[in-house]
């Protein structure tokens, strides 16, 4: 009996409650949605599309990704071959959408390389400065959006646009500083794990703020492949005779992405696709019509994220059959 006892209160804890409060999150979002917006409309407007053009979508998902993973490549340093970093990715992006616990895809995908990384400490500022940048190319194409859709009207939103000015300086001040820190801790003996690896951090972030020209291009990459991921959403949009200005879409959907950003929900589930209902409202779009595309982009995200978690599974199997024949 105390047997069976323990091993049901081990596998009750093998459950996180940050989980389950995202689970919870995310079923309190969809009903909500579907009290104000009839499930029949948002059925109608996913009936619009076509098998064809969602695996069209998926591949052109993948492929954004294996640009995403390259960029990533260029900030963590040598000794990760390319084809580690993107498998890694991919199953970062299945951590992303439904991991049991705190740890995020962007920590899965560096711990799967971590003993491949020349140097752990720029494999750390390297995945910070990735998740740094690419929210800094959200931001931009979001004020580049609004700015189209808006027009005028924009000015009036003085909160969007100081967050948004804002952190753009907190990205900019924090790799100017970085020399400046690396010297001053240089000067110091470091004491203490923690100290160390600090450190380490902050001398891979004064070597990336020396090089401007990589960071430029890896921001460059990252807001490509987000507007590839807009254009994704826009034929979606069109399918399903979604009334909105293409730069209403731009300004609506990385808006949404930033906000769904916040770990509260599975992946972002229901938060992005009222946030986007939401934004898009004020340009004519009809609610149930935004929300199917999000559920539909929501389903590549999933199908994106089991093939990121194939690939991890088919790795084991792989690596055997290599050593047994060698």
């Amino acid at each position: 009996m105390n047997e069976h006892s323990a091993s049901g209160k081990a596998g009750r804890r093998k459950i996180p409650s940050v989980w389950i409060v995202r689970s919870c999150v995310s079923a309190a979002m969809l009903a909500l949605i579907f009290h104000f917006v009839p499930f029949e409309t948002v059925w109608a407007a996913a009936r619009q599309f076509s098998p064809g053009l969602w695996l069209a979508a998926l591949g052109l998902f993948v492929a954004g990704h294996a640009a995403a993973a390259f960029k990533w490549r260029m900030l963590i340093g040598s000794g990760i071959s390319y084809r580690s970093a993107f498998r890694a990715h991919l199953a970062g992006l299945a951590a992303n959408l439904a991991l049991p616990g705190v740890a995020g895809g962007d920590v899965v995908r560096a711990g799967l390389v971590f003993g491949q990384a020349n140097d752990k400490g720029k494999l750390a500022m390297g995945s910070i400065a990735d998740r740094l940048l690419d929210t800094l190319g959200l931001a931009l194409i979001a004020l580049v959006g609004a700015t189209y859709a808006w027009g005028p009207r924009l000015y009036e939103a003085t909160q969007l646009r100081w967050a948004l000015v804002a952190l753009a300086l907190v990205v900019a001040t924090g790799f100017a500083a970085a020399p400046f820190l690396d010297r001053s801790m240089a000067r110091r003996a470091a004491s203490g794990k923690v100290a160390r690896i600090l450190g380490s951090m902050i001398h891979a972030a004064a070597e990336l703020s020396r090089s401007p020209g990589r960071l430029l291009a890896c921001l460059a990459i990252s807001m490509a492949v987000q507007c590839l991921f807009v254009g994704i959403n826009i034929a979606f949009a069109q399918a399903a005779h979604v009334e909105a200005p293409v730069s209403a879409w731009f300004f609506a959907w990385t808006t949404a992405k930033i906000i769904a950003i916040a770990p509260i929900s599975l992946g972002g589930l229901g938060v992005r696709e009222a946030s986007m209902a939401g934004l898009l409202k004020p340009f004519g779009a009809d609610p149930g019509q935004v929300i199917a595309v999000g559920l539909i982009w929501q389903s590549v995200l999933y199908a994106s994220g089991a093939i990121g978690f194939l690939v991890q599974v088919r790795r084991p199997e792989r690596e055997k059959v290599a050593m047994e024949l060698n």
